[in-house]
C-alpha cells in the first residue's frame, strides 16, 4: 500500500508540477559548482562523488548519484601561485536521479573565470551547458482514474524527453565569506526533442552565501545558506552550521525550512575528505517519515585539501 501511495504522491507532485524534480542535497555547500557554474574550480582540481537515498525503505523514493570533475588550468600547468587558485577552470558533471516512475540523467559542462578585485576578494563568472534526458516508465504509474488525460497517454509504455539548456552564474569570494547567484535553465528548456510531456520548464534562481571564521588554532566554524526560487515549486531555503576541529574532523547540523533537519559529520585527510548526513523530516513533511542518508567523497587531484575554504 505505501508503494502505491508513494507513486500517487509522485504523480501529484511530479506530473502535476510538470514533472520537475528538485534535487535536494543537505551538503549543498559541497556541490556549489553544480548549482552555480561560477564556483567551478573554487576548491581547485578535484573529483567529487555524492550519493543520496531519500526516504530510505520506500519503493520508488528518490535516489540521486552525482559525479563531477573540476580542473584548474593553472594547476594543470603547475603554475597556480596564489591561495585563490588559477584564473580559469572547467568542470564536467554527471547526475542520475530516479523518483517513482521517472528517471533523469543530466550531463553538464561548465567554465569559470576569476578576477581578483581586492587583496583577498575575487569576482568569479561562469557559464554552463546542460543536456538532460527525462524518462517516464508508464508501467510504474498507479492511478485510480486511468482515463486521466495527463496520465493515459503514457500508461503501459515508455516515454523519453531530452532538453539542452544553459546556466549562468556570478559570485564574490573572500577568504572569510562568499556570495553567489545563478540562473539555471535559462532557456526554459526550449531546445527539446523526443516525447514532449513537459510543456514548460521554468528558470531557477539560486542564491548562496557562506561565512567561515577561525576561533582558535584548532577550531573554526562555518555557516552556509541557499535559497532557490522556481515558479512551479515552493521556495527552498536551506542552512547549515559546522565546526571544524584541527582541520581533520567536522560536525554540523542543517535545516531545510519546513521539510527536514540533519546531522552532519566528516573527515578530512591530505587529499581526501568524506562527509555523511543523516536527515529526518520535520512535522510538515512527516507523511513520509523515513530518514535520508547522504554520502560525499572529494579527492584533490593536485596538492592537498586547502585549509580555510568555506564549504
Amino acid at each position: 500500500m505505501k508503494e502505491i501511495n508513494l507513486l500517487i504522491l509522485f504523480f501529484l507532485f511530479g506530473l502535476g508540477a510538470q514533472a520537475q524534480s528538485r534535487k535536494y542535497y543537505s551538503q549543498f555547500n559541497q556541490a556549489q559548482s553544480y548549482f552555480n557554474p561560477a564556483m567551478t574550480g573554487y576548491e581547485g582540481s578535484l573529483l567529487r562523488g555524492l550519493a543520496r537515498n531519500q526516504w530510505a525503505g520506500w519503493e520508488g523514493a528518490p535516489k540521486s548519484y552525482y559525479f563531477s570533475t573540476e580542473i584548474d588550468f593553472d594547476q594543470l600547468k603547475h603554475q597556480s601561485k596564489t591561495e585563490f587558485g588559477g584564473k580559469n577552470a572547467m568542470g564536467i558533471f554527471v547526475l542520475s536521479d530516479s523518483y517513482g516512475a521517472f528517471n533523469q540523467v543530466e550531463l553538464m559542462s561548465s567554465y569559470a573565470a576569476r578576477v581578483q578585485i581586492g587583496e583577498k576578494t575575487n569576482l568569479r563568472l561562469g557559464a554552463g551547458l546542460s543536456w538532460k534526458e527525462l524518462r517516464l516508465d508508464g508501467n510504474n504509474l498507479n492511478v485510480e482514474e486511468s482515463n486521466d488525460p495527463v496520465v493515459s497517454p503514457y500508461l503501459g509504455r515508455y516515454a523519453s524527453m531530452r532538453t539542452i539548456d544553459f546556466n549562468l552564474g556570478i559570485s564574490i569570494t573572500h577568504t572569510n565569506y562568499y556570495f553567489s547567484y545563478s540562473l539555471n535553465q535559462a532557456n526554459k528548456g526550449r531546445l527539446r526533442s523526443g516525447d514532449v510531456f513537459v510543456n514548460s520548464i521554468p528558470q531557477v534562481s539560486v542564491f548562496q552565501a557562506g561565512y567561515r571564521n577561525q576561533l582558535s588554532k584548532s577550531v573554526s566554524v562555518s555557516t552556509n545558506f541557499m535559497f532557490r526560487h522556481q515558479a512551479d515549486l515552493p521556495e527552498n531555503i536551506e542552512i547549515n552550521l559546522k565546526a571544524f576541529f584541527l582541520e581533520r574532523l567536522w560536525l554540523g547540523v542543517g535545516h531545510r525550512v519546513d521539510y527536514a533537519n540533519s546531522l552532519q559529520m566528516g573527515l578530512i585527510m591530505n587529499k581526501l575528505r568524506f562527509g555523511y548526513v543523516y536527515e529526518t523530516p520535520t512535522i510538515r513533511s512527516y507523511l513520509l517519515p523515513s530518514s535520508t542518508h547522504e554520502l560525499i567523497a572529494v579527492f584533490q587531484i593536485f596538492g592537498n585539501n586547502q585549509k580555510g575554504l568555506i564549504w
